[in-house]
């Protein structure tokens, strides 16, 4: 369908943690190594550059710790993301193609991003790793140890045996001496042990990898400040889209209305003139002059309601998206088969249905003047997010015709297209040589009402 990647959603709860916990300890086994290999070539190439410190190969040892760093920080994000873990964003922006060789040199003097990771690198990720690595394969021995204790101990050499760590356990519990067969009771003792160690196993593996997410989050990741700037420069970019969209629509507006009841009108005031003239010359002919210049006015009037619909149609205000969408359906030349699945407290804003509406409405006249489709259908649905959250809109126009649709810059869905992202969605559209065409949008909205749990997303191509 859309662009916009979805996670899987994840069980929660204790099974949530056993269904995680297989990757979680991959990482937290291999995480150890590929830590101290990072940390030797660090080193390696910190050492090198203070000894040739003198020469320019010195700077260059320095300049390949910080993308050494920056290398072995982007392993760590995305083994957590694997993990599950949410994922980490690179600090950085992607590196330009045009960098020169001396800013890919010296820029990372100036940059602190570069410097924490580093520290990262050389002091926290060893003893982060150590330590987890350590409580790990502790804790999995011991679980695993234990719980087979029983059958592997008949091959021990413990004939001559005197300390057993059951009798100091049951009097240090208890306060009286142990009077079971001491071998027989720390079987059962290691094998309840084991057990609880891999009950915890799961909450344990969890913990560890969330000190991993939280180090990463500290040092690996962007600042707050970065993610509010960014965020500053995505809305901006949005704002001056839906700007310029609106500029469209009302050119397009302006266009419209000149080619088409402006002309009527003119027409209409050369008709009246025509028929007053032929009152006073011959009244015979003056009511089929009036005639015409009613059809005019008619047709006019006709064209004028069509245009304001572009503004806010009625039935969208009175009925909601569902019914403006299924009136653009009955209107269409060409069949519609609707499957639109917006519940009435969806509570969607009506900014959002107006584009949604206008949206639908390019499509289907795309589809029936320029796709020579036979059929068409029309889709719309809204995934749903708890309140407070972000909701989507989906919205698609799927037709049998020619295909082979494309968004060119000045045409119906370049327009589109800027309408969308400046409401923050996505337009898709997938329009081979021969057809189908499969053409939507993904407009993400506030919604405020109560709501129930998100369905499953739609597949697109399930759609069509």
């Amino acid at each position: 369908m859309s662009d916009h990647d979805t996670a899987p959603r994840q069980r929660r709860g204790y099974f949530g943690l056993w269904a995680g916990m297989p990757r979680e300890l991959v990482f937290l086994l291999i995480a150890m190594p590929i830590a101290w290999v990072g940390f030797s070539v660090a080193v390696t190439l910190v050492s090198t550059g203070f000894g040739l410190l003198v020469l320019v190969v010195g700077v260059l040892c320095f300049t390949g710790t910080f993308y050494v760093a920056r290398g072995f920080g982007w392993t760590e994000r995305r083994l957590l993301h694997w993990t599950g873990r949410p994922e980490i964003r690179s600090p950085w922006p992607p590196i330009p193609a045009t960098t020169s060789f001396w800013r890919g040199a010296f820029g990372p003097f100036i940059d602190g991003h570069y410097w924490l990771h580093v520290l990262h690198l050389l002091v926290v990720a060893p003893i982060v790793s150590l330590f987890t690595f350590v409580v790990t394969v502790v804790w999995v021995s011991i679980g695993l140890g234990g719980a087979t204790y029983w059958f592997w101990e008949r091959w021990l050499p413990l004939d001559g045996q005197n300390v057993w760590t059951i009798e100091y356990v049951w009097e240090f519990v208890f306060g009286v001496p142990l009077t079971a067969d001491p071998r027989q009771a720390e079987a059962v003792f290691y094998l309840v042990l084991g057990l609880v160690f891999l009950v915890t196993l799961p909450l344990i593996t969890r913990g560890l990898t969330l000190i991993h997410q939280g180090v990463a989050l500290g040092m690996l990741g962007p600042w707050r400040s970065q993610a509010l700037e960014r965020e500053v420069q995505q809305l901006s970019a949005s704002r001056g889209a839906a700007v310029q969209a609106e500029d469209r629509s009302l050119r397009r507006l302006e266009r419209d209305i000149h080619d088409g009841p402006q002309q009527r009108l003119v027409r209409l005031q050369m008709d009246l003139a025509a028929a007053e003239r032929a009152i006073a010359r011959d009244p015979e002919v003056a009511p089929q002059v009036l005639g015409e210049a009613r059809e005019q006015a008619r047709e006019a009037l006709d064209e004028l309601r069509a245009l304001s619909r572009g503004f806010a149609p009625p039935i969208l205000q009175d009925r909601g998206l569902a019914a403006g969408l299924a009136s653009l359906a009955a209107r269409s030349p060409v069949p519609v088969e609707e499957h639109l699945a917006l519940p009435e407290d969806a509570q969607i804003p009506a900014e959002i249905e107006r584009n949604a509406y206008f949206i639908a409405a390019e499509l289907l006249t795309n589809a029936a003047k320029h796709a020579r489709a036979r059929a068409i259908g029309l889709h719309c649905s809204v995934r749903r997010a708890p309140v407070g959250g972000e909701s989507w809109l989906d919205l698609w126009v799927i037709d049998d015709g020619a295909g082979g649709a494309v968004t060119l810059p000045g045409h119906g869905l370049s327009g589109l297209e800027e309408r969308v992202r400046g409401l923050r969605g996505i337009l898709r559209i997938d329009s081979p040589a021969g057809g189908p065409t499969t053409a939507g949008a993904h407009i993400p909205f506030v919604q405020q009402g109560p709501t129930a749990v998100p369905p499953e997303p739609e597949d697109a191509a399930a759609l069509s």
